[in-house]
């Protein structure tokens, strides 16, 4: 019959293409781990993806039907520590995706308390069905909730991106990943077995992890060529700060006629201003401007951008003794911004003032070298 092509797999054959799968994700865990500690460990993004790499190799472990139940000691630490990656997973994507990202205190006591529900709801101490079951679906809606929070991420930051390798492989890592995490939530909290066993699903769930990781490994050691990798982005540079132009293909006259644009006839104060606008206005196709900004001036971010311009237009203002009646509200308006609170942010982040100690202070050394004149 036709169908003895392809014949059935029993469970001594997915035993042996589970494990397989398994072992080979763990090995590809283990190989970006180690290269995100060599080469990146001044970036946060890096170390954020080596603490995830290490958190699903520690999944692979603990979650394949042969691990021994109940757990050890040391079991019970491999499964807090791969309960606790969907925290490390949302952390990863707001890091790799937001270059002004800075982890916080309360970030690592978020990660503490998954680890430590995990553990108390798998080592039994509370000896309570019902506290127990609370704990699994409160861990299950959690690391749903952040999955989500991680894809909110991606698709709020997408359009200002300007890395085209970030913005090339974001969508397919972590939609990916997080529709792993969503299954695996899914399955735990619909199928709770207590003696998981091989199994088509437990195979494809192997699987699309080896995928993934997959993915994320050959893009990682491809990054050489590519000036950049989605897993482990350049060291830690704030958005507001170019870094060197290294690309000579660059057209001069193309930066030229941007430069004007922003200089002379200064555009970044029309209201709304999108990087589509930006493009139409100049001529060229979106990708082509955003690998000017990006390749030929420096910028990983299109507001970043934008900022430079706005907020030196906004520093020539506060110093100019002729306008220090004009409230800062309206000079942050007249520089293209919406509101006072991105405007005082910005200004803070690109000269570590706000605008009206800026002013102060500005003002002051006027009037002391008034004096000394």
């Amino acid at each position: 019959m036709a169908f003895g092509v392809f014949p059935i797999v029993g469970t001594s054959g997915l035993m042996s293409i589970d494990l397989g799968l398994r072992g080979a994700v763990i090995a590809l865990c283990l190989l970006i781990a180690s290269m995100a500690l060599r080469d990146r460990r001044d970036s946060t993004a890096a170390l954020l993806g080596a603490a995830l790499a290490i958190g699903a190799a520690a999944s692979m472990v603990c979650s394949a039907p042969t691990f021994p139940r109940p757990f050890a000691w040391w079991g019970l630490l491999l499964l807090a520590l791969s309960s606790a990656n969907g925290v490390v997973f949302w952390l990863w994507a707001r890091a790799a995706f937001d270059d002004d990202f800075v982890p916080r205190p309360w970030h690592g006591v978020l990660w503490a308390a998954v680890a430590i529900a995990q553990w108390l709801d798998a080592s039994g101490v509370t000896r309570s069905a019902a506290l127990e079951l609370a704990i699994e679906r409160t861990l299950s809606f959690t690391v749903l909730g952040l999955a989500l929070l991680a894809v909110a991420q991606t698709l709020v930051t997408w359009p200002a991106d300007l890395v085209q390798g970030r913005r090339g492989l974001r969508l397919v890592v972590l939609i990916g990943a997080s529709a792993q995490i969503v299954l695996n939530s899914y399955l735990s909290f619909l199928q709770q077995p207590s003696h998981p066993t091989f199994s088509m699903t437990s195979v494809a769930n192997a699987f699309v992890l080896f995928v993934l990781v997959g993915l994320s490994t050959w893009n990682l050691l491809e990054a050489g060529t590519r000036k950049g990798s989605i897993l482990l982005p350049a060291a830690n540079v704030p958005s507001s700060a170019p870094t060197k132009a290294s690309d000579a293909t660059i057209e001069p006259a193309l930066l030229r006629r941007l430069e004007q644009l922003m200089t002379v006839e200064r555009i970044y104060r029309r209201e709304g201003l999108t990087i589509k606008m930006l493009s139409v206005e100049l001529g060229v196709p979106e990708y082509r401007l955003r690998q000017v900004i990006n390749e030929g001036l420096g910028y990983r971010n299109f507001n970043a951008f934008l900022n430079h311009y706005r907020i030196g237009e906004a520093k020539a203002a506060l110093v100019d003794p002729e306008q220090v009646e004009v409230p800062v509200l309206t000079i942050a308006m007249d520089t293209g911004f919406q509101s006072i609170g991105p405007f005082n942010r910005a200004f803070k982040a690109a000269t570590n003032l706000t605008p009206t100690e800026f002013r102060r202070l500005s003002m002051a050394g006027n009037a002391a070298r008034g004096t000394t004149d």
